[in-house]
């Protein structure tokens, strides 16, 4: 795919991975879109990238996504390529009584029904570019969960196969379908955890992740796996046991902690 003379849209652009793809992405010539919920994140991400355009959207919302379609179509006839990438991850301890059901569920509707709900509100319109592509951000826990993030993870494992999916269905169309799954990486959405909870990972610097997606969008593979999560999914299929075994150690403390 040519990653430059695109024009993109990405959700939850105002830091990290989000971040940085558009930063990436605007040195090689595209136009970009980013939409968080926070009208002061965004204004923040417009001072760092002068250029993005910026719009305030809730990913996780239906009414919002459908607002943020008849907005970019409009503003931007040229859009090609969405880039669902909002999402954020909890460490849940599933003992805990306190928890309220509904907020239990948000982590599914922004990691995995967000997608689903983007995907639909701007396919047919993406169908009718010369080309396009969709990417959806998964991770390295898509196919081995880390079990002190049980809803993280199943929803990632889900926008894994929903992915997969995807692109049989849209295999007669000019809209390729890409999945990044990125390992543990240097941005925020890890800061609520503990360095024991995450005990064995390394995180990539997020500049050389988003550097290695794109080029993984440039020669067409269509899974992108960066360091330890390509590692993650090879050892899921030779020693299932033992890398779950490995993932599983941080939940000794979570469940210490709760007695």
């Amino acid at each position: 795919m040519k990653m430059s003379g695109n024009t993109v849209l990405i959700t939850g652009g105002t830091s990290g991975i989000g971040f940085e793809f558009a930063a990436q992405l605007i040195k090689l010539g595209n136009t970009v879109i980013i939409t968080g919920r926070d009208l002061v994140r965004l204004d923040a991400a417009k001072k760092k990238l002068p250029t993005v355009h910026t719009l305030q959207s809730d990913a996780a919302d239906p009414k919002a996504i459908a607002g943020l379609f008849e907005t970019v179509v409009k503003q931007f006839p040229k859009l090609n390529v969405l880039i669902n990438n909002a999402g954020f991850m909890r460490r849940i301890n599933l003992h805990d009584q306190d928890i309220d059901l509904e907020d239990l569920n948000r982590e599914i509707e922004t990691n995995l029904s967000g997608p689903i709900w983007m995907t639909k509100q701007f396919l047919e319109y993406l169908k009718t570019q010369e080309s396009a592509a969709i990417m959806n951000v998964s991770s390295g826990l898509a196919f081995v969960p880390l079990p002190i993030s049980p809803v993280y993870c199943a929803a990632k494992a889900g926008l894994h196969s929903y992915t997969q999916s995807l692109r049989v269905q849209l295999k007669n169309t000019k809209v390729k379908v890409f999945e990044l799954a990125p390992p543990l990486t240097e941005t925020p959405l890890v800061d609520s955890f503990e360095p024991a909870d995450l005990a064995g990972s390394k995180a990539m610097s997020v500049s050389k992740m988003v550097g290695i997606a794109i080029r993984g969008m440039e020669r067409d593979n269509f899974e992108i796996r960066p360091g330890q999560s390509n590692a993650l999914k090879l050892m899921n299929r030779i020693a299932p046991k033992f890398i779950f075994n490995q993932l599983s150690k941080s939940v000794n403390n979570m469940l210490t902690e709760s007695k």
